[in-house]
């Protein structure tokens, strides 16, 4: 008998995996430390050779992922390579797949189908606030657990890619995502947003209540082509008992256009819930009724709190995590009056709210914060660099919001002992914008590279390299956090100036114009988007090769717009 594969001297697979995909697979073992169930999770490669950047953002996102504390949301535990392949270890779910939920009972009763959906919503809430968007969201995707729990699985692999791999899983013949679940601009633009997955969970609700998939092909071509472009067979010509709010709910779901879709997760559960009722018992997927259930238990009593989902009580339906105070050391209204000279300004952007420290463990104290009991900074430079490198070793072990807290409190008394834009203080700066970036913190890092830009336009004018980089890193921040408007902002200011600096046919700003077209795509801009790219691919048919790398990727996009239009 063959002995059990072990990875990292810790984690024992099963013989065989549980499931294979076209990202990933995933085994089930026993971690023997711990002596606890595992599943564990390796990514696949797109062109099955090892990536480094690919790698570097799955880790990224897998911290990400790892801090959505929710319990529809299996908890991860680990990440590590075997061989060149990344992979996650995780939380072992038992029960039994929605999809297999569905092949069993054909359709699902009313009340499960919302239930089901609803706790979907809470999920795809919690992630939403964290900017992740799940991407492949489907019925084998949801688990049921035997006390009535939902669990959202395969978050991680979904959203450790971007639009950049898109384009090459589009040339190998692979997908992000399932075409049956797919939302319209997922298969056109190659790109997703918050409403994607609301997309997607339309299908999935869909299928669930009539036992349909709501289109099907010979072909995943086929598939997509009906996602894009033909309407559904409304759900009430297959079940005539779907209450006539549930079946509105579900068209505006499933609209085209993600932005006559519902604004939010969290408004879908609103309407939703009043349909959560009269959840009987499903054969073989629940535990008998006379076995506790801790997580019901703990629901029970939580339900009875202040009513949340009364709509006279209940906050907008999308809360933002923000207000007025700012994320970084004071900068005297120079964000307003940043200027290098040519009488162009960094645009101003309001400040978010300062992140709270983390559970760290180790108090604030003023020698840790470099300041004296009278409050005034006592930091030295030699101080400085120590920060710095303890700084680094977190991060070394993957523990980004404490190396994020250390260099933030460091900035603070560095700026006020040595002035914010002193060359020491400014690499600070970066560092600590740098980290926040890789540990996936988009919200807190954008303010610190937009304060970085203003004050190094002041100190070494608006075209400086270290200027473009930290604006560019800003706008990058507000794009990958979803808001599109925002970063296309940033991002058309700061083309115009690296076009006045380096001209229209400087790399990087080819570049920057195609990323402004996919962020236009984004936002739902399409006729502005093929407007972009249109004129971004003549301008680099006069000066490339027309299957260079950059050319063959806009014109896809273009094809995609071009079929959607059709």
């Amino acid at each position: 008998m063959a002995e059990p594969t072990v990875i990292n001297d810790r984690y024992e697979l099963q013989a065989v995996p549980l499931a294979k995909g076209g990202m990933g697979e995933v085994w089930a073992g026993r971690d023997t430390k711990l002596e606890r169930e595992i599943a564990v999770k390796f990514v696949r490669f797109p062109d099955a050779e090892p990536d480094e950047e690919l790698v570097s953002r799955f880790h990224r996102e897998s911290r990400v992922t790892a801090r959505l504390r929710h319990p529809g949301v299996p908890s991860i535990f680990d990440v590590g390579a075997h061989g060149d392949r990344p992979y996650l270890v995780m939380e072992r779910v038992h029960g039994i797949s929605v999809s297999d939920l569905i092949a069993e009972h054909g359709t699902l009763p009313l009340g499960w189908a919302a239930a089901i959906a609803a706790q979907t919503c809470s999920v795809l809430t919690a992630a939403h606030q964290e900017q992740l968007v799940h991407r492949d969201l489907k019925p084998s995707n949801l688990m049921l657990q035997p006390d009535g729990t939902v669990k959202v699985l395969d978050f991680g692999l979904a959203v450790a890619l971007d639009v950049a791999d898109m384009s090459r899983l589009t040339r190998t013949g692979q997908h992000i995502g399932t075409p049956a679940y797919m939302a319209p601009e997922q298969i056109q633009d190659a790109t997703s947003s918050t409403r994607s997955d609301l997309y997607s969970l339309g299908c999935v609700l869909y299928e669930a209540l009539t036992g349909m998939r709501l289109f099907r092909g010979p072909t995943d071509y086929a598939v997509m082509n009906k996602q894009v472009g033909q309407p559904p067979v409304p759900a009430l010509e297959h079940r005539p008992d779907i209450p006539g709010e549930l079946d509105e709910l579900l068209s505006e779901l499933l609209a085209k256009e993600a932005e006559e879709r519902p604004d939010s997760a969290y408004t879908v559960y609103r309407r939703l819930l009043p349909f959560t009722r009269h959840l009987e018992a499903l054969p073989g997927a629940l535990a008998a009724p006379d076995i506790p259930s801790p997580t019901r238990m703990y629901a029970s009593v939580l339900s009875r709190v202040s009513p949340f989902d009364d709509s006279d009580q209940a906050g907008p339906a999308y809360p933002y995590h923000g207000g007025p105070a700012h994320d970084g050391p004071a900068h005297d209204g120079a964000a307003d009056r940043a200027t290098g000279g040519t009488g162009t300004e960094i645009p101003h952007e309001e400040a978010p709210a300062r992140p709270e420290p983390p559970e760290t463990g180790e108090p604030s104290t003023p020698a840790a914060s470099g300041e004296g009991r009278d409050g005034r900074s006592s930091l030295t430079r030699d101080e400085l660099e120590t920060a710095k490198n303890r700084a680094d070793s977190y991060v070394q072990r993957s523990r980004y919001d404490e190396a994020a807290e250390l260099l933030r409190t460091t900035v603070d008394s560095a700026s006020r002992a040595f002035g914010s834009t002193d060359g020491e203080v400014i690499g600070l700066r970066l560092e600590w914008a740098r980290v926040l970036y890789d540990g996936g913190r988009y919200q807190r890092a954008g303010p610190v590279y937009h304060a970085l830009a203003t004050d190094l336009a002041q100190r070494d004018g608006l075209d400086s390299e270290l200027v473009f980089h930290c604006r560019l890193r800003n706008a990058s921040c507000h794009a990958l956090g979803g808001n599109h408007d925002h970063a296309l902002r940033a991002m058309n200011s700061l083309l115009a100036d690296e076009q006045r600096v380096f001209g229209d046919d400087h790399p990087r700003t080819l570049d920057l114009r195609r990323q402004v077209g996919m962020l236009q795509l984004g936002a739902g801009r399409t006729e502005e988007a093929e407007t972009t790219l249109s004129t971004l691919l003549d301008d680099l048919l006069r000066t490339h090769d027309p299957e260079h790398s950059t050319v063959v990727k806009v014109r896809e996009l273009l094809d995609g717009l071009t079929r959607r239009g059709g």
